[in-house]
């Protein structure tokens, strides 16, 4: 019932969103549709009169539809960037298959006798084909663009982490924060759609031969229309942001840079956190989310735009842990805080920077990091049935980095056995991943926990004035009270939020600050 209750305020606190988010998808579904239509029906006609080719068309068309969604999507970004173009192309990629086969099929299964008879009448092939095969064969035909249409419903969700828009928006934002309420939010209306629309072609489908001819071809001139529903509720402004479904959904990100500095009407897309800085790479997007020590900020010379009004906490990096982990390993203690204060913004910039850019291995620059600090042990031998201590990551390049580093230093200085589990999404999701014990220890920072798993009052917030060891002390001490769980002592680092631009627009604008960004968009 609480669920329940919370989709319901989500609906209605975000219903104009939502709104939004629907013509998108429906754009989507219908852009890539009818491209699908008009290649693919003329395909299955053409394999009909040459059925030789049928087996080595349909087994590419097959092969196409095996490959997941979010690889098709990756393969296409380097080629056709982000935004509707990559996502139309793999809906249409996808909808292919059913719509050939079907044509083949439906064609296939007209009587010979009655293509005979009407050969006989002194019809020509193309005659034929437009009064005899086509009008008998068009259920089965009407058919396949019915699966097609439910199958790109379904998959256009996987749009949003390209900047595509969709109701996908909602569900990936959901995951990220798992909130529930949020991806029913976005969940619910896409299987509304794909009933609706499968409903409403089973209609026609039961119509007669002539009647589903003309609408038919009434479909195809209203299926760009459709599509052109994509364009209607895309952002525009002076400038374009692209953020990530944590950024847009989190309390430390979007909803508090808004209520800090008015960016109450800043366009933006969603994109998937892995895409933010390719997309202001490729100019795609001017302005993005990102964190102040990641390493792509040097090699795409990007700007970090000063926080002037301190809308982002501290953000100090430590170590979270389960405390009956340290309670039966005691030893731990000493080993896991041996990282304690070694690690300064710059360093793990740098560190950033050989595993974002430089695409070095994340256990070859945490090993390496080890050594230069005296800090490497070789791996001790590992005893039949040795306990092991489970690490986990969330889905960035610095998470990876650290949990390497624990990693080394716990298999060099103990015999405990080591498994990682890297990649776990958002914030929420290792923290419940460390809560129920699936992991016993991940890198968190100090504003997330304040802001994102703690949310003390406004009041609180403020009290703590923004200092680091204030924030520190106050987490840890919350830590232990509510959740009894442990913070070890800081890395050294702040990976705070921050918002970045192109280093040479944010130089040709003027634009240094947050504050200054607030006032080019609304002088």
């Amino acid at each position: 019932m609480e669920t329940l209750s919370n989709l319901l305020t989500f609906w209605h606190t975000q219903a104009g969103k939502l709104g939004e988010q629907t013509v998108q998808h429906i754009g989507l579904t219908a852009a890539s549709l009818l491209l699908a239509v008009l290649l693919g029906v003329p395909l299955g006609l053409g394999l009909a009169r040459r059925p030789r080719w049928a087996p080595a068309v349909l087994g590419v068309a097959g092969a196409l539809q095996t490959v997941p969604s979010i690889a098709l999507l990756g393969f296409l970004i380097p080629l056709l960037g982000i935004g509707p173009k990559p996502a139309i192309f793999a809906l249409f990629l996808y909808s292919l298959l059913p719509i050939i086969r079907n044509t083949l099929t439906g064609i296939q299964s007209v009587s010979p006798a009655v293509v005979e008879a009407a050969r006989g009448l002194g019809l020509t092939t193309g005659q034929i084909l437009r009064r005899v095969e086509l009008p008998l064969a068009l259920p089965v035909l009407f058919a396949g663009i019915r699966t097609a249409t439910v199958i790109n419903v379904g998959v256009a969700t996987l749009a949003a982490y390209v900047a595509a828009g969709g109701l996908g928006e909602f569900i990936f934002g959901g995951i990220a924060l798992n909130n529930p309420a949020m991806i029913l939010a976005g969940a619910l209306p896409a299987a509304g759609l794909a009933l609706a629309f499968d409903a409403a072609l089973a209609g026609l489908q039961r119509l007669s031969t002539r009647r589903l001819v003309r609408v038919g071809a009434s479909l195809l001139v209203l299926l760009p229309l459709l599509g052109g529903l994509y364009l209607v509720p895309r952002a525009t402004g002076k400038l374009l942001a692209g953020f990530s479904p944590e950024f847009v959904g989190r309390a430390d990100g979007l909803p508090g840079l808004k209520s800090t500095y008015r960016l109450r009407r800043l366009p933006s897309v969603v994109l998937a956190p892995a895409l933010v800085y390719e997309a202001a790479r490729h100019r795609d997007v001017d302005v993005i989310d990102g964190y102040s020590t990641d390493g792509r900020i040097r090699a795409y010379d990007l700007r970090v735009l000063r926080d002037d009004r301190h809308a982002f906490p501290p953000y100090y990096a430590a170590p979270v842990v389960r405390p009956a982990l340290l309670a039966a390993h005691p030893e731990l203690s000493a080993v896991l805080g041996q990282l304690a204060g070694q690690i300064s913004d710059s360093v793990m910039t740098n560190l950033n920077y050989r595993v974002d850019y430089l695409h070095q291995e994340p256990q070859a620059v945490a090993h390496a990091f080890l050594r230069r600090r005296g800090l490497w042990r070789q791996p001790r031998p590992l005893a039949p049935g040795a306990p092991v201590v489970r690490l986990g990551s969330k889905i960035f390049a610095e998470q990876y980095i650290l949990l390497e580093m624990y990693a080394a230093l716990i298999r060099g200085n103990t015999p405990l056995a080591v498994e990682t589990k890297t990649g776990l999404g958002g914030t929420t999701i290792c923290f419940e991943a460390l809560r129920t014990g699936a992991i016993d220890m991940y890198p968190e920072y100090t504003g997330t926990g304040l802001l994102v798993l703690l949310q003390p009052s406004p009041a609180v917030v403020d009290s703590l004035g923004g200092s680091p060891p204030a924030v520190f002390h106050y987490v840890q001490t919350e830590f232990r009270r509510r959740y009894r769980l442990e913070w070890l002592a800081p890395l050294g680092f702040n990976n705070t939020y921050a918002l970045l631009m192109r280093n040479q627009q944010a130089h040709r604008l003027g634009i240094t600050s947050i504050s200054h960004l607030a006032a080019y968009l609304y002088p």
